[in-house]
């Protein structure tokens, strides 16, 4: 069954909509309204105050100047240097957001109810609504491969909407052009921006270059990982003889899918994903899981449960 069959046939409630040609608008719409009514509530009670005082959530001190609130002064620091400093406040209503999506060849590429690609810009949109609000910021960056896409952090449902439907348009990569996850996650981090929060989404299939990058993040910013996956990349079909293609090589093999050969691919991506999600951990990242033959929205809502016990002290 083709992808254009797929999106019309047998489709379960749950499954994202079409994002592509004519039913892009249609589908952009209908993203909102799911998220909006599955997603809404989820995070009340989770920021830690508005404006408590005179300042908010503290950030990081730098040199006193005339005119500054004395209440503000950061003693440890001004002893520690003999310089008055004072200590900025960053209100969490200031919340800025950036995304590094991963567009390259490898997540055109769906066998259930959509492609990965698909389940990317899905997950924009949930960030997007779930960082919203209040003077919160969310940008961009977005690599194909063959290049990377830069979208402004700023505020407002309008400057959502417009990021969403951006990275939707992106055109397909083209066969062999090799996405750099890891140059991607380099150009969010240099030059430092204030402390915020980083999504990482991609499928991480490769090498794991950009593990030490992603740890670089990670000590500036509260870090989520987002992994989208397919079902023929944790296992293949038993279909006899296949040609296998690398979309971000353009190389191709055809191969018998044995019952030995299915068992050693299934062995060998069960051990990436464990490699994947060992380096995610070790960069103190949450990890969200989604695939394209489960509920996404539901996948997303036990990550988001489970973050709020953990800042809640409960167990997760």
């Amino acid at each position: 069954m083709s992808a254009t069959e797929r999106t019309t046939e047998g489709r379960p409630d749950w499954a994202p909509p079409v994002l592509r040609g004519e039913r892009l608008e249609a589908g952009l719409r209908t993203l909102e309204l799911e998220v909006r009514r599955r997603l809404d509530g989820l995070l009340q009670g989770n920021h830690l105050g508005l404006v408590p005082g005179p300042g908010s959530e503290p950030g990081e001190a730098r040199p006193y100047q005339p005119g500054d609130d004395v209440r503000r002064m950061d003693w440890a620091v001004t002893a520690r240097t003999t310089v008055p400093h004072i200590r900025e406040t960053v209100a969490d209503r200031e919340l800025e957001t950036w995304v590094v999506a991963d567009l390259s060849a490898s997540l055109d590429f769906g066998t259930a109810t959509c492609e990965k690609r698909d389940l990317v810009v899905c997950a924009i949109a949930a960030i997007a609504y779930l960082t919203g609000g209040g003077g919160n910021r969310l940008g961009a960056l977005v690599s194909t491969g063959s290049e990377t896409r830069r979208y402004p952090a700023r505020g407002g449902l309008a400057h959502a909407r417009s990021l969403v439907r951006r990275v939707a348009e992106i055109p397909r990569a083209a066969e062999g052009d090799r996405g750099d996850l890891a140059a991607a996650i380099e150009q969010l981090r240099r030059p430092p921006r204030r402390r915020g929060l980083a999504v990482v989404i991609s499928d991480f299939l490769g090498d794991l270059e950009w593990q030490r990058p992603l740890r670089a993040l990670s000590a500036r910013h509260d870090l989520v990982c987002v992994e989208v996956l397919d079902p023929r990349d944790i296992d293949l079909p038993e279909v006899g003889t296949v040609v296998l293609a690398d979309p971000e090589t353009g190389r191709q093999r055809e191969v018998h899918a044995s019952a030995l050969l299915r068992k050693e691919f299934a062995a060998a991506a069960h051990a990436h994903r464990q490699r994947v999600a060992s380096a995610v951990r070790q960069a103190g990242a949450g990890h969200l899981v989604l695939r394209t033959d489960s509920d996404w929205i539901a996948d997303t809502v036990r990550f988001v449960v489970a973050r709020k016990r953990g800042w809640s002290g409960g167990m997760s």
